[in-house]
C-alpha cells in the first residue's frame, strides 16, 4: 500500500530554486521492531517506483534479502518521478497549474535530502542496511557520505560515485530524442511522448548490451517481415509510455548528470573516504553503463569494503533478472 508525507514548507534545491510544497510517495513491509534497528532502506532506479515487489522480483519474500518478516523495509519514490512524489505532473501552488518543463532542476543530493525528510519523520535514525543499484545507487553512496552516522550497511550494485561522460552521453542522446519530438513543452500529460518511446529504446540498448540482445531477440525466420529486434524496441517504447511522462524521464536525467559525491567535499576519493558503513559493490560482467572496471574502482575508494560480481549476459538490466545470485551475496552480508 502507497503511503505519502506532506512537507508543507519551502523545500531549498541545491540548484538554488524552491518547491513551495513537497509530496512524498513511499512503501514499508513488514514491522518496525521494538529497538528500531531492522531497517532495510532501498532506493529505486530511473523509472521504477517505490513498490519494491513490484519492480525487483523474488526480493521481497520470507527468506529473501529482503525478508519482510524481518526487516521493516521502506522505499520512497524519487523526487520529480511519476509515482506520487513531487514532479513535474504534478500542480504548482503559485500557478494553480502543473509544473510540465518548467520543474525546477534538482540534483541527486536533492533526492537524497527528500528520503532524509522522511526518515526523520518515520523516526527512523539508524539503518540496518541501504541497497542502491543504478540511479538507486546514486542516492545511496550520496547518502552514505552525507550521514555516515545513519548507516550501518551499504550495498552499491551497478552504479558509481560520479556520472561519467560515458553516461553522461547516454543521457543527452535520450534527451535528444525527446527534444525531436514537437510536442515536447506542450502543457499537457501526454506531450512528448513518441520522443520518449525513441529515448527508452536508445536507453534499452545500454541497458541490455549486445550479448542479452543476442541471446533473447533472434529472428525466428531466414528473411521475417519485421525483426524480433525491432518490434522489441517498439514494443519496450510503447510500454513505458503507458507508465510514464516525458517531462518526469527528463527531469531525472538531467539529475542523474549533477551526480558526483565529490563535488565540494574535495574529489571522490576523499568523499568516498568518510563513509563508514559495512559496504559490499557489486558489478555484473556484461555491464557496459557501470563496468566491472569502474565498480572495482568504486570497492578500491571505500574503506571497509569488498568486491561482488553477478556473472550475467543481461548487462545492467542484471540486477533485476540475477534474484538468485544476488540473494547469494547480500544475505549473508545483512547477517554478518
Amino acid at each position: 500500500m502507497i503511503h505519502y508525507f506532506d512537507y508543507n514548507q519551502p523545500f531549498e534545491l541545491e540548484t538554488g530554486h524552491t518547491l513551495p510544497t513537497l509530496r512524498i510517495a513511499y512503501h514499508t513491509y513488514g514491522e518496525l521492531n521494538a529497538e528500531r534497528d531492522n531497517v532495510v532502506w532501498v532506493c529505486h532506479a530511473l523509472t521504477a517506483n517505490s513498490d519494491v515487489a513490484d519492480w525487483w522480483p523474488h526480493t521481497v519474500e520470507e527468506g529473501r534479502f529482503l525478508d519482510p518478516t524481518r526487516y521493516f523495509i521502506v522505499c520512497a519514490n524519487i523526487l520529480g518521478s511519476h509515482y506520487g512524489t513531487t514532479g513535474p505532473l504534478h500542480t504548482n501552488p503559485v500557478t494553480g497549474k502543473p509544473y510540465y518543463k518548467d520543474f525546477p532542476p534538482y540534483t541527486i543530493r536533492d533526492m537524497v535530502r527528500v528520503h532524509q525528510l522522511l526518515a526523520n519523520e518515520l523516526g527512523i535514525d539508524r539503518i540496518h542496511a541501504m541497497i542502491g543499484s543504478s540511479v538507486g545507487g546514486f542516492q545511496a553512496v550520496e547518502w552514505a557520505v552525507m550521514e555516515p552516522h545513519r548507516i550501518k550497511r551499504l550495498a552499491l550494485i551497478a552504479t558509481d560515485a560520479k556520472a561519467s561522460p560515458w553516461t553522461i552521453a547516454i543521457d543527452e542522446t535520450q534527451r535528444m530524442a525527446i527534444e525531436a519530438d514537437t510536442t515536447f513543452g506542450e502543457e499537457r500529460d501526454n506531450a512528448g511522448m513518441a520522443g520518449l518511446a525513441a529515448a527508452r529504446a536508445i536507453g534499452l540498448l545500454t541497458y541490455r548490451g549486445t550479448e542479452g540482445y543476442n541471446l533473447t531477440q533472434q529472428d525466428r525466420e531466414e528473411m521475417p517481415k519485421v525483426h524480433r529486434a525491432s518490434t522489441y524496441q517498439q514494443y519496450q517504447g510503447e510500454k513505458l509510455c503507458r507508465r510514464y511522462n516525458a517531462y518526469s524521464y527528463y527531469a531525472i536525467l538531467n539529475a542523474f548528470d549533477t551526480h558526483s559525491v565529490g563535488r565540494g567535499r574535495g574529489g571522490v576519493a576523499a568523499a568516498l573516504a568518510t563513509i563508514s558503513a559495512r559496504t559490499i559493490v557489486v558489478g555484473i560482467t556484461s555491464d557496459i553503463i557501470f563496468t566491472p572496471k569502474e565498480m572495482r574502482e568504486l570497492q578500491s575508494m571505500i574503506t571497509d569494503s569488498r568486491y561482488f560480481e553477478i556473472d550475467s549476459p543481461f548487462g545492467h538490466d542484471g540486477f533485476l533478472v540475477e534474484y538468485e545470485q544476488l540473494n547469494n551475496i547480500l544475505i549473508p552480508f545483512m547477517n554478518e
